[in-house]
């Protein structure tokens, strides 16, 4: 462990849903002071009865901060706790870091990088992927960027939250385009995988010896075989939701068009997280959308009544 790791950092932690509670607690576990923020009171609460601290606001969150990380769903949320209204920006102590792990388009973390460095802080761009239960054990990936001196800021965070830290330029924007060519990937999989399952169905197959023999086969993939087991269980408890991709593959469709480049292959991904948000699954996990083909085709699928 490096000496600066080992150092005791003031942290905070604004959003603390399945990622951000996971990351906070590894924050603690790594020996930093907390202080958790939400706009949930019982989240905070249930981080404070962890032995975290509690703050009602950005602002009171980040007060006497050295880093601030922000683990929200888009941009207009990381733009609010920065910038809005009781927002981190007015209370983040001169030369403390702001860690925004937040997917959205490169162009707007280049923006918001570019807004709060002109104040005297620090922006990371470090968007995540591994999921809650990877948040909760210290062992996300971690695809940041920014300048030498947020990276340094950062690095004690950083090195309790990360299994895998990839440094991928010295501007933020560098790791939200990377994080969006995960999410083109992953949402095209999940719709993938959701198709494939639900056709298996169709045939009259046993989809629990299907999901056996694709694992071990070449038509695997990370996301069928982690998604998957949730529509043989009939168990659509969102671990990532169904909006989650709307808004991602969204992104992608935005970045795309702007570059004059086609993306007809997410394109029709994202078509189908947007019939199933639209038959009201949009909250549920984002395998539903196994369930958006079952319900068009008449199939069954475990958990149907």
């Amino acid at each position: 462990m490096s000496a600066t790791t080992s150092q005791n950092q003031r942290i905070a932690v604004v959003g603390l849903g399945s990622m951000g509670f996971g990351m906070a607690t590894s924050l603690q576990r790594a020996g930093h002071a907390v202080t958790g923020c939400d706009v949930s009171a019982d989240a905070v609460a249930r981080f404070v009865k962890d032995g975290g601290a509690g703050a009602k606001t950005p602002a009171e969150a980040a007060r006497s901060a050295d880093i601030v990380v922000s683990v929200v769903v888009n941009a207009a949320q990381t733009e609010a706790i920065l910038f809005g209204k009781d927002g981190a920006a007015e209370t983040m102590p001169k030369d403390s870091v702001f860690v925004s792990s937040a997917t959205m388009d490169p162009e707007v973390a280049r923006r918001l990088a570019k807004q709060l460095e002109a104040t005297g802080r620090h922006y990371l761009d470090a968007p995540i992927s591994g999921g809650a239960q990877r948040a909760a054990q210290g062992e996300l990936t971690i695809l940041a960027s920014g300048s030498a001196a947020a990276f340094a800021k950062a690095r004690p965070a950083l090195d309790a939250m990360a299994a895998k830290l990839y440094e991928l330029g010295d501007a933020a924007g560098q790791g939200a385009a990377f994080k969006m060519i995960n999410q083109l990937l992953a949402g095209v999989h999940i719709a993938a995988a959701s198709e494939a399952i639900a056709f298996a169905a169709k045939q009259g197959l046993d989809i629990r010896k299907v999901y056996e023999v694709i694992t071990a086969s070449a038509g695997n993939s990370w996301m069928f075989e982690n998604r998957m087991p949730h529509v043989l269980d009939g168990d659509y408890t969102p671990r990532s939701a169904v909006e989650i991709f709307v808004k991602d593959l969204g992104i992608i469709q935005d970045m795309a068009r702007s570059a004059r480049f086609p993306v007809p292959v997410s394109a029709a991904a994202l078509q189908m997280f947007l019939m199933t948000a639209a038959a009201g699954m949009g909250r549920d996990d984002d395998a539903s959308v196994a369930r958006m083909y079952a319900q068009v085709t008449g199939v069954k699928l475990p958990g149907d009544k």
